[in-house]
């Protein structure tokens, strides 16, 4: 594979490297992140490559081009901090997020061993023991703890995973995705008799070729690896790419858009919503939807173990907070324990909480989509997975009623090659809310990608006293909750590559907050930004709106940091551009004010993006009816998060899949 990047960028990723790092000790080179950079980008490729590219020219041109990477180390500072740290510029303030790069290439330092993945060499990780972080072999676990052993038997047998070669001309149904919505529909029409293909744009990795090299993982797994934003580039967009979607590296968070005892009584009631905008969906098999899935996921309450530092700080802070808020509110909010598909809890397969949720459980104790419905759908009902594939376009034909019927598919295979397979039942489209709208609007769908919503996520990190809360890095990555009603908090925790990017601050500052990792918790918020997206040729275009959105932000921000000092944190970190430091004799809520007058000045990210191609009764304001066919067809059902017409304001994960198991599930919808 050509190299990346030229001599030239390559010696200005240096300067930089050396420059992000100024006043903090290094115990890898600048060489080495240097190369770990390229390690990085050379697995991604494509489109990001050339925007990395084009940003990395940009840069250097606002930095002082050949000039800076003359400078001495401390000018090379003393400019970052100037012209992009300070900066109230957009596009500076763009360009300051390839800090978050180097920093994630630098904590994400990995030793090659004998063996992919080799923890045993990595045991001496000179990063690793610079922050305290120890790798999961090697944690000593003491009575009443799970051993981070593998669990088998649950993956799809590599015997059913399809070659370019052995694809045949002609199913009964294409499937287009594998995760939370592709998943679940796959599963129910091949039980109904149909022979099934699933199409998948990623790779096949079974948990067990999944290792705690998160560099690795993050470019083979998720789109962009993990680097996917708007056109605007304030948010990061999450999502899986490859088998199994999503959930093959999410939190398995799974929470119903309503339930008592669970969901903050003065929240929307997110299904009135969308009744009321002309998409009635039946209550009842609805949640009938939702528990089918729980059953096959074996969901379950997170267990208090698995949370024991993290998990607890969020909730004994806001059980502090809330006693002494004004707001009544708060005292009617839920903070619990979330319930997830990891395990079954309670037993012996129960996740180990090993902390990589978001690069892949190695250990097969994820109950996700590529475990539970993919397994049984090809075993036990035909169905075959051809992965590594791009579904390039619906190729109609005229129904006997005049409406359009998809006679084929179109499949770019993983060779580059171009194929067209046969429907002879019908297509379902589950790829995601930016690939799905990318692939209806080629298959001339008008209309497609409008109205996306996004539950917006943004971290703010918490410094402990010396000695109190324990290694939250020991376990499972999120945990608990609150529902406050017009946001949500969520514990969460990240090993060192993940942590390094989010985690605020520059230089010196941004090194000691890392070799604090065993002293510091960490949450963040999730705040439902309503229709305010659009898929403009093939990218997410997203704003906040101002008087909404805006100070919904700061609010949710002041809240969550006013939490951490409730439970005795001595300063927080939120995660703004410019790596401000909060102590609890400030006013937080002024503080957050002045700091965030627009979305450029806080990180910004979502793993969540729905709408785009909405439900309605009326096909001049929907892409598909309330049974999630799309509008002018006969044989085409879009059963992904795209289809929900408002944002849901919670994880996205379950709600999919019961809406794929709505459309799928209780009656055959070829039928």
């Amino acid at each position: 594979m050509t190299a990346p990047f030229n001599f030239g960028q390559l010696r200005f990723l240096k300067a930089l490297t050396e420059a992000l790092f100024h006043g903090a000790d290094m115990v890898i080179t600048a060489d080495q992140v240097v190369a770990n950079i390229c390690e990085l980008f050379e697995k991604v490729g494509g489109t990001k490559l050339d925007e990395i590219r084009f940003s990395l020219i940009a840069t250097e041109v606002v930095l002082g081009g050949p000039f800076f990477t003359e400078d001495d180390v401390a000018g090379r500072a003393e400019k970052l901090k100037d012209r992009l740290q300070n900066s109230q510029v957009n596009l500076f303030q763009d360009m300051a997020r390839l800090r978050g790069i180097i920093y994630a290439c630098y904590y994400g330092h990995w030793q090659p061993g004998l063996e992919p993945g080799d923890q045993d060499v990595n045991a001496a990780n000179p990063v690793h023991r610079q922050i305290g972080f120890t790798l999961p072999k090697h944690r000593l676990r003491g009575d009443g703890e799970l051993c981070i052993t593998p669990v088998y038997g649950r993956e799809i047998d590599p015997a059913h995973v399809l070659g370019a070669d052995s694809v045949a001309d002609e199913y009964d149904v294409v499937v287009i995705g594998s995760g939370a919505g592709g998943g679940v529909a796959a599963f129910n029409l091949a039980a109904r008799g149909y022979k099934v293909l699933i199409v998948e744009a990623g790779p096949f990795y079974p948990s067990h070729a999944i290792t705690h090299h998160e560099l690795d993982m993050v470019a083979n797994l998720y789109k962009h690896g993990a680097l996917q934003t708007s056109t605007n580039r304030d948010f990061v967009v999450f999502q899986g790419r490859c088998v199994g979607g999503s959930s093959t590296i999410n939190n398995g968070i799974c929470l119903r858009v309503k339930e008592d005892g669970r969901t903050h009584p003065d929240a929307q009631d997110v299904l009135a919503k969308w009744r009321s905008i002309g998409a009635p969906i039946d209550e009842a098999d609805f949640h009938k939807s939702y528990d089918a899935v729980r059953d096959k996921l074996q969901m379950g309450q997170a267990e208090p173990r698995s949370g024991r530092h993290n998990g607890t700080h969020l909730t004994r802070g806001w059980r502090a907070y809330a006693a002494t808020s004004d707001d009544p509110r708060d005292r009617r909010a839920p903070a619990d324990w979330f319930v997830k598909n990891f395990g079954p809890p309670n037993t012996e397969n129960a996740c180990a909480y090993c902390g990589y949720c978001n690069s892949g459980c190695p250990y097969g104790r994820r109950m996700g989509i590529a475990q539970t419905y993919l397994p049984e759908a090809c075993r036990d009902h035909h169905a075959r997975i051809l992965p590594g594939t791009k579904a390039d376009e619906i190729v109609w034909q005229t129904a006997i009623d005049g409406r359009r019927e998809a006679e084929a598919v179109k499949l770019i295979l993983p060779d580059g090659s171009k194929k067209l397979v046969r429907t002879r039942v019908g297509v379902v489209v589950a790829c995601g809310t930016i690939a799905s709208s990318k692939l209806l609007d080629r298959s001339d769908i008008s209309g497609t990608g409008y109205q996306v919503s996004l539950n917006v996520a943004s971290p703010v990190v918490a410094l402990m006293p010396d000695g109190v809360g324990g290694n939250a890095w020991d376990e499972d990555q999120m945990t608990s909750y609150v529902d406050c009603a017009d946001f949500l908090l969520e514990s969460h925790f990240q090993p060192p590559m993940s942590m390094a990017s989010l985690m605020p601050g520059w230089f010196g500052d941004h090194s000691q907050r890392m070799k604090n990792f065993g002293r510091v918790h960490s949450a963040g918020i999730l705040f439902p930004a309503d229709r305010r997206g659009q898929i403009v040729d093939g990218k997410l275009r997203f704003a906040l709106d101002v008087q909404d959105d805006l100070p919904m932000l700061r609010r949710a921000m002041a809240t969550l940091t006013k939490v951490h000092f409730a439970a005795g944190a001595v300063e927080c970190y939120p995660a703004l551009a410019v790596g401000q430091r909060v102590t609890p004799d400030m006013d937080i809520d002024a503080f957050f004010r002045d700091a965030i007058r627009q979305q450029d000045d806080v990180t910004l990210s979502s793993s969540h993006p729905h709408g785009g191609n909405a439900i309605n009764e009326d096909p001049q304001y929907g892409i598909v009816d309330p049974e999630c066919r799309v509008h002018g067809t006969t044989n085409v059902l879009v059963t992904d998060a795209s289809v929900f017409p408002s944002c849901i304001r919670v994880n996205a994960q379950w709600t999919t899949m019961a809406m794929a198991q709505y459309a799928t599930g209780r009656h055959d919808p070829f039928g």
